[in-house]
């Protein structure tokens, strides 16, 4: 089988038009609307009992992973652009850097409802 022929494959398998895989979106740059790259998306946190992703984790600072905060982004304020390939979200960086989020892969506080609704209001969305 051809390289090209596989890379087909392996794209129809990943993404359709109206659906990507999460690990297609894993890695996804998220830029704001000043086209300014904010950071990439770490993973995505699905509701269990819906089945929707209700975040996206971003991976925010550091240097080389290292001090990395992970910023979890309620879906909807993401909005696809075909043009950079990735997200964009209405967000400058001050606004971000004040944003809840997390140290490490410490995903404690999603045990806590408090701290999703605290997460939701911030961005001004309302939770599941």
């Amino acid at each position: 089988m051809a390289i090209e022929e596989r890379d087909a494959q392996r794209v129809a398998k990943d993404e359709t038009s109206t659906m990507i895989s999460s690990d297609k979106v894993e890695g996804t740059t998220i830029y704001n609307t000043r086209d300014e790259k904010l950071g990439s998306i770490e993973t995505v946190m699905i509701d269990k009992q819906s089945g929707q992703v209700r975040y996206a984790v971003m991976s925010f600072g550091g240097f080389l992973g290292m001090g990395e905060d992970y910023h979890p982004l309620p879906w909807g304020v993401l909005k696809y652009d075909t043009r950079r390939d990735g997200y964009v979200v209405d967000l400058d960086k001050d606004r971000l850097e004040k944003a809840p989020h997390y140290s490490g892969h410490d995903v404690s506080r999603w045990d806590n409802p408090s701290w999703g609704r605290a997460t939701d209001e911030y961005y001004g969305v309302r939770g599941m």
